[in-house]
Order: C-alpha cells, then structure tokens, then sequence
C-alpha cells in the first residue's frame, strides 16, 4: 500500500485541455483532468457548443488558463477606439482584424473558424495563418467588441492590439520565439566548437583526453537545451504531418536531429566517442537562420502588397461646386466628394446631400441595400444604389482595410493557386523518396561505422530539404506584380498572374473598352429642348458612372444642380428619375419601345413624360494600336467580341479583329455570362476585358477579369485586374510578362531540384557533413530567391526597354516547350 501511494504521488497528470502538468488539487470533469478552472471552463463551452472534435484534431491542442488570466478590456468599451479598430460596421454587422500570435496548428485554425458556434452573434471567422490573422463578422449590438476579445482570450487566443499602430500599419517584426531559438543555438554551436577545437586540429592528445570526458558532458548539457527548444517546431510540424498520414519537409529534418542527438548522447556515455554536438547545433542553428530570412523577405513582400496604396481608385471632388477627377489617395479629411450610382465607396465619410442606399454586399454579403441618413457615417466598401451623393471625407484613405475587403471577396470566388498545389505534391512525394534514399546510404555506410551512418543519413536528409520550391512561386509572382503596378496594371493578389498565364480566349466589350469613353463627338438630334428639359436630362446623367451619360453630360452646357427623385439604372438599358416636373428617360430604343430605329451610330434616346423627343448620337473613336493589338493577340488566343450594343458598328468592327473571331452584339449583362459559361464548358480559359461597369456578372464568371479604368472609379470587386485605359494597347505586353513569370518560376523549380540532385550525389557518398548541408538549405532558399529575383527584374527591364515595339506573345505551349 505505501508503494502505491507513493507511486500516485510521483505520478504526474497532464491536463486534458493543454497538457501542462496538473496540480496536487487538480479538477476532475468525468475521467478528465484539468490544471485549473480556466481549462475547465474552456473544455465545457467547447463541449456544450459539440465543437469536442477539436482535442482530436491535434493531443492537447489549448494554451495553458492558469497562465492567462483575463486582463481587463475597458478601453474596448470606448466608441472612439472602437470605430479605430473595425474595418467595416453597418447597423447590425461589424467587422475586425486580429493579429493572434498564439495560431500553431490546424487544430486553432479550426477552432477560430468555429467561432460562430460558440456565440451565435459572431457570423463568420476566417483566418490567415502564414499572418496569425482572424478576420471576424459579428453582431455588435448583440456581442460588443469588449466581450468579443474576452471570448478569445478565455480561448487562449488573445488578440494583440496595439493602438499606436492603427493609424500606420506597420511590418510585424520576426517572432521573439524565433530569435530566441536561434540565439540558443549559436551560443551552443559556439562553445561546442571551441571546446572541441583541441580534437579538430589534433592538439596535444594525450592532454585532451584528460579533459575529454569532461568537454563531453559539457556539450551534452549544452546541446540538450538546443535540441529541446530550438527544433521543437520542426519536431511538432513532422508529427503532426505523421498524424495526418502526409510527410512534409520538416519529417526528415526532424529525423535527421533525433539521430544527430541520440548517437551523440550514446557516444558521450558510452565513453566511444566525442558524438555530433557541433553538428547537431550548427544544423539547427543555420536552419533557424534560414526561416528568419524566409520569414523577414515574406512580410516585406506582403506588406508592400497589403499596405501600400497602389489601387488606382479615382474619385469625384468637389471644390466650390466643380466636379473635379482626383486619386483618392489624396483625399484629406473634410474633403467633399461626390459618388454616382454604382460607384464603390472608397473612404469612410459623412453623408452630406442626397438618398444614400448602400449596398455592402462586398463587405457583408448581404445585398438588400441600407438606408443612411443625412449627417451619418458610411464606411468604405459600400456601393451606392440610386441617384448620386455628396459625402465629407472623415480621414484618409486607410487601404489596407479596403484592400482586405477585395480578396475576401475574391477567395469566395476563385480557385487555389495551381503552383501552391504542385508544390505539396511535390512535398508528398519526395519525402518519402529521400528517406528511402537516406536508409540506403546509411546501410551502405554502415560497413564504415555507425558513425558515418548517422552523419550520411543526416546530410541526406537535410541537403534534400526543398524548402527553397516553397520560395519561388510567392517571390517571382510578387516581384512580377509589383512591376505590372507600376505600369497601371493592378493585380487583386500575385497568384492572379498564374490565372492569366493559362489564358487561351479573350474577350472584349466594346462601349468604354475599345473605344474611348471622352473625347468622342456627341450630335443631339430631335426637337429643341427649352432650359427646364436641359436642366432635367444634365442632371439625370449626372447620377450615373456609364460613358455614354459621362458623355452627354459633357455635351450639355453645365446646369444647375438640383434633386433627382425616383431615379433608377438598369444595367443595359437606361436610366430613368423625376427632376422638377418632368419625368425623363435615357436609354436603348429597345427598352424606350423606338419602333424600327433607322440609324447608322450608336444612340441614346431620350423620353419626356411619355414622349420621344430627340437622341443622343455617338461617333465611336477606337483606342490607338487597338488593330495591331487585336491581331498579334489573335495569332495566339481566340478572341472574341461581346457588346450591349446594336450591331451598326459591326462592319467597321471585322476588320479589326483576327479572321474567325466571335462578334456579337445586342448582349445583355445575363447573356455575356452565359456566353462565358459555355466556353468554359468547352475547356476555354476565358479572360474578359470589360469597363467594370454593366459586365460586373461577366468579370466575376470569366477565370480573369479585367477592368480597363478612364477617369473615374475604378475599384471593381468583380475584377481580378484594374488596367488603366492610357496602357490598354499594352495588354500583350502584360500578358508575355506573365507567361515569362511562369517559366521563371518553372525555371526556379528546376534548378532547385539541381542542387538537391547535386548535393545528394555528395551527400550519398559521405562527402558533405551534416552541417556543410544545414549551411547549404539558407544558401538555396536565397539562390532561388535571388534568381527569381533578378530573372523578372531584367525581363521586366527589357519589355519597359521595348514598350514601343509591338510584342510578340508567346503561347503557353511555347512557352511550356521552351523550358
């Protein structure tokens, strides 16, 4: 009995929920331990809400409670810190970024993007883990912000907010855990390699080897810590991957530690050998070095793409009543702005003048659009459904919350990258071939020793380490797309480059697309207009965004400002409102019942409480180079027209499109999706080149689509890229330069599987020690890096060199022929 009891009082209990060691006065819940309450409480709200599944995605998978005790949140409570905080807030909805240092596994992953099951008043949760970000929707009426972050907290996941920071965004710094870990393990390599200076160079043996058993221990003690610490995170990647039956990088380097250590230790004791220490803690040292260079230059890419203001929104300023084109970057508090229907918002400001109905279906997907009253505030990302609004700028322009916004909404839409997932093939395959490779090369060199066993069978599976594939889709991409933003070709995110190199049709709309949407001659035909209809049909097209109202509003001397009420746009057709007594509108005569039209131009007519009294004509003017683009891109893509408009301009269209292209006319917003979608049923890659604003449904159901941007709001959240309409005759430069990008990064692939072919050949042979091998994993990553680096620089150097000269495309074939 007294061996029993002692035997219990030796025992320790994990707890259940973190693992950590429980107390003497443990709590007990059925058959399951907790350290503390806090644990405790988490497991059974967990539990109660059936989220139980998530202590099988990962053993002990919760962060300690007894260590994080609820601070309190009292500033939260505050309105001011509040609107600093959200990103978006209507009536009911807000939504909230959060940097969770805490995220390390699948198992918070799954646990944050459960959320909503545990508060029903938290709509959706989704979170980036290469950032440790959560981007959370919730009711912030029924759940405020205090009691939201209190929730996470008791979860283990409290959020690091830092106020200082909300107006700048700043580049999160290297974790601290990292420079730690790296820290360790050089002041161990250091010491070990002095202490071992003596055996290397072969120094007075007889003395050394009185001191030998002592240097030895010595080394133990210091690279036990190492090993420990230092390669935990590549110790719990390895089992993790074994637990889901899928063997990533980090198992061999893992293996390779486990033996280094083990060998080592059973050297040292067994008085036979000096062991690998040196090796051990070199290999994680350098190792570790490489992660921090990975982890720095990735925030630095992420953070110019995420926070720099580089999308060409324009906007509409009002300066003592005349409207003027400005970049919405330099917009300044107070400013006054003017936004037409359809028009995203770009700005949080007040409403000023007009019937605000905005649609925040871009931020909350809800589109039943909310009312806003005259003084209120409307955040950006809302779309403006109606007749135009005045509004007061509250602050600059913060883009890096519209931005997050835009690739939400583009996750919804899009498909995973293509080089992401060829990358984790590849990592499925080749691991479980180098630890084949590794096994053979150790049997093989076994007949020389254990010893130079366990060094061959380490340097194998840290040289083969392909952690520099990861590198090179995300640098060449990201690299690319910085070049093409300087050019006024903005992409959503860098992997949209991959989609557009796998582009083999194209089509174009035509209205603000091929033509240009100013500078063209407008004729008015039809009875005299007194000054009233003036005032009535120029402030009516004033409501709206599309060319041809920009353009007969600037035919129409300018007129007093005044209401519009009732007034509606449909897409396609026309615009319709009541300005004073009169009830106008403006639009297709098919929509305006104009029997049998006999007219050779493109027209808008016009509709005055009932009656037909004139129209608008417009004389199109094709954008420069558009023929000498249309048949370069021709030879190499089918291309294809769809217009909203009458097929009268058909004749002067066909010669400037490539012999067999699809032109067709009279199409609908549903039909030119519709079109698209039987294309793609055919196996088409379809990239549509649209004006972003009757081909929203097209844009968003092409695999690419592009916006070409004039003068004016051209933040489109159906598009994939924003062309500025002044570089459209460059579109076949732009789409050579991706498909250079590609064989840049097919180019990088290569050359990394060289150099693990390479020093494998070394490596099989005993010729390469295990730290010679940890040295050469960073130097890869960097080659990669610096390859892809350099490689897009010089091609986007030479295609800037040639802009002038007409390009030559090359297909994907050729261009996958050509590696």
């Amino acid at each position: 009995m007294k061996d029993a009891l002692q035997n219990d009082s030796t025992t320790k209990i994990a707890c259940y929920h973190c693992g950590d060691d429980c107390l003497s006065d443990s709590i007990l819940l059925g058959d399951k331990n907790f350290c503390c309450t806090g644990c405790k409480t988490v497991f059974e709200i967990l539990s109660s809400s059936e989220l139980g599944q998530y202590y099988s995605l990962e053993n002990k998978p919760g962060i300690n409670m007894r260590k994080k005790a609820i601070e309190r949140y009292d500033y939260l409570e505050d309105e001011e810190v509040f609107e600093r905080l959200v990103d978006f807030k209507d009536e009911n909805i807000a939504k909230v970024q959060f940097y969770l240092p805490q995220i390390h596994c699948s198992a918070c992953i799954w646990l944050l993007e459960n959320l909503y099951q545990l508060n029903s008043s938290i709509e959706s949760s989704r979170v980036n883990f290469l950032k440790k970000e959560a981007y959370i929707t919730f009711d912030y009426h029924a759940l405020d912000l205090r009691r939201l972050v209190e929730l996470m907290a008791s979860l283990g996941y409290e959020p690091k907010i830092s106020l200082n920071d909300l107006e700048q965004e700043k580049q999160k710094p290297v974790s601290k855990k990292l420079i730690y870990q790296v820290g360790l393990a050089g002041f161990s390599f250091g010491n070990i390699m002095l202490m071992s200076l003596p055996e290397y160079f072969g120094l007075d043996e007889s003395s050394y080897n009185s001191f030998s058993g002592l240097f030895g221990w010595i080394n133990l003690g210091l690279a036990t810590p190492v090993t420990i610490y230092s390669g935990q995170d590549y110790f719990k990647s390895a089992w993790r991957s074994i637990k889901q039956k899928r063997l990533n990088i980090d198992v061999p380097i893992a293996i390779g530690v486990i033996i280094l250590f083990l060998r080592s230790f059973y050297e040292i004791t067994s008085h036979t050998g000096p062991g690998y220490f040196d090796s051990l803690c070199g290999l994680l040292f350098f190792l570790l070095l490489g992660r921090i260079f990975q982890e720095k230059v990735y925030h630095q890419l992420s953070f110019e793409r995420d926070y720099r203001s580089y999308i060409p929104v324009s906007i509409t300023k009002l300066e003592n009543g005349i409207e003027k084109n400005v970049p919405v970057q330099q917009l300044s508090k107070g400013d006054k702005i003017l936004i037409r229907n359809g028009e995203l918002i770009p700005v949080d400001a007040f409403l000023l003048k007009g019937k605000a109905s905005i649609d925040n279906s871009f931020a909350t997907g809800e589109a039943n659009p909310v009312i806003i009253g005259l003084g209120e505030k409307i955040y950006a990302g809302g779309r403006q459904v109606g007749e135009a609004i005045q509004m007061e700028v509250i602050r600059p322009l913060n883009q890096s919350k519209l931005t997050r916004l835009w690739s939400e909404y583009a996750s919804k839409q899009k498909k995973s990258a293509t080089f992401s997932a060829m990358t984790d093939q590849i990592s499925q395959y080749f691991t479980p071939i180098i630890l084949l490779i590794a096994l053979v090369a150790g049997g093989y060199h076994l007949q020389f020793g254990i010893g130079k066993s366990v060094e061959v069978i380490s340097a194998v599976l840290i040289v083969a380490c392909p952690c520099a594939l990861a590198l090179a889709a995300p640098f060449s991409f990201g690299h690319a797309s910085r070049w093409l933003g300087k050019n006024n070709c903005y992409l959503r995110e860098p992997n949209v480059i991959e989609d557009i190199a796998e582009v083999n049709h194209i089509i174009f709309d035509k209205t603000g697309t091929l033509t240009y949407s100013k500078n063209q001659k407008t004729t008015y035909s039809g009875e005299k207009l007194n000054q009233n209809e003036l005032v009535g049909i120029w402030n009516l097209v004033g409501q709206s965004n599309h060319p041809l109202s920009r353009l007969i509003k600037e035919s129409v001397p300018q007129q007093p400002l005044t209401t519009v009420a009732n007034f509606t746009e449909i897409e396609g057709s026309g615009l319709s409102g009541k300005v004073n007594d009169l009830f106008i509108r403006i639009g297709s005569p098919d929509w305006l019942g104009v029997a049998d039209p006999s007219y050779l131009k493109t027209k808008s007519f016009i509709e005055i409480n009932g009656k037909i009294v004139g129209s608008f004509s417009f004389d199109n003017e094709y954008r420069s180079g558009l023929s000498e683009l249309l048949n370069h891109l021709g030879q190499y893509f089918k291309i294809s027209l769809l217009s909203g408009d009458n097929n009268n301009q058909e004749k002067s269209l066909k010669p400037l499109f490539p012999k067999g292209s699809m032109l067709l006319f009279n199409q609908q917003p549903q039909q030119k999706l519709s079109v698209i979608k039987s294309l793609q049923k055919n196996q088409a890659v379809v990239m549509m080149v649209g004006d972003g604003l009757n081909d929203a449904g097209a844009l968003r159901q092409a695999d690419v689509g592009v916006a070409v941007a004039e003068n004016i709001n051209a933040f489109s959240p159906a598009c994939d890229v924003i062309l500025s309409a002044d570089r459209f005759n460059q579109l076949g430069v732009f789409l050579k330069f991706t498909q250079e990008s590609k064989r840049i990064v097919i180019l990088s692939f290569i050359i990394s599987f060289l150099y693990n072919g390479v020093g494998l050949g070394f490596a099989v042979q005993g010729l390469l020690s295990p730290v010679f091998a940890a040295i050469l994993m960073p130097v890869s990553s960097i080659s990669v890096v610096g390859f892809v680096s350099i490689a897009v620089w010089v091609r986007a150097r030479k295609l800037s060199i040639n802009r002038g000269i007409s390009p030559y495309l090359a297909t994907p074939k050729l261009a996958a022929e050509s590696v």
